[in-house]
This record gives structure tokens, C-alpha cells and sequence, in this order.
């Protein structure tokens, strides 16, 4: 006999990232440590101003909101290891 011809498998669902990566995600631009949160949930940012500063290399790298907006996420906290792409603050 032929042997039976495979079922289709769905595909196993990626694992979920931490956050959804949707409107207002800041996301980090780059792997390394969380050397400071400068910004608090409910707190009203302009754009531009440093939300987190990472560490990678020893070297400091800010991380600056792309508009101004309400901060209604902190995910990350200080010393913290996070990874290229990773969302650090949604603001709203």
C-alpha cells in the first residue's frame, strides 16, 4: 500500500513577544542593558525626550520618544537585558 500522503500541519504559532509592537511601541534599536528609566506610566513626554537610556558595549545609548504623547507602558526596568526590536515604552 502507498503510504498515506502527510496531512498538513498548521504552523506553529510564533512565540508572543513581550508586547505587541502596535501604534505608540518604542521599540530598542539595539541588544544590550537598561541603564535608566526616565519616565513613569501617565507621564506626558515631548518628542524627543529621552525615555531610556541601554548600555551595550559600554557605551550609552539614548532612546528618545519619536513624538510627544502620554507614557502608558514602562516594560523594561533598570538592568534589565533586552534585545534589537524589544518594546521598551508604548506611549498613547
Amino acid at each position: 500500500a502507498a503510504p498515506a500522503a502527510p496531512r498538513p500541519v498548521a504552523p506553529a504559532p510564533a512565540p508572543a513577544p513581550a508586547a505587541v509592537a502596535g501604534p505608540g511601541a518604542i521599540p530598542s534599536p539595539l541588544a544590550g542593558t537598561v541603564v535608566s528609566v526616565a519616565v513613569s506610566v501617565g507621564q506626558a513626554v515631548a518628542a524627543g525626550e529621552v525615555l531610556v537610556v541601554l548600555e551595550a558595549m559600554k557605551m550609552n545609548t539614548n532612546i528618545g520618544a519619536p513624538q510627544a504623547g502620554t507614557v502608558s507602558a514602562v516594560l523594561v526596568s533598570p538592568g534589565a537585558t533586552v534585545t534589537e526590536g524589544q518594546v521598551l515604552i508604548t506611549l498613547s
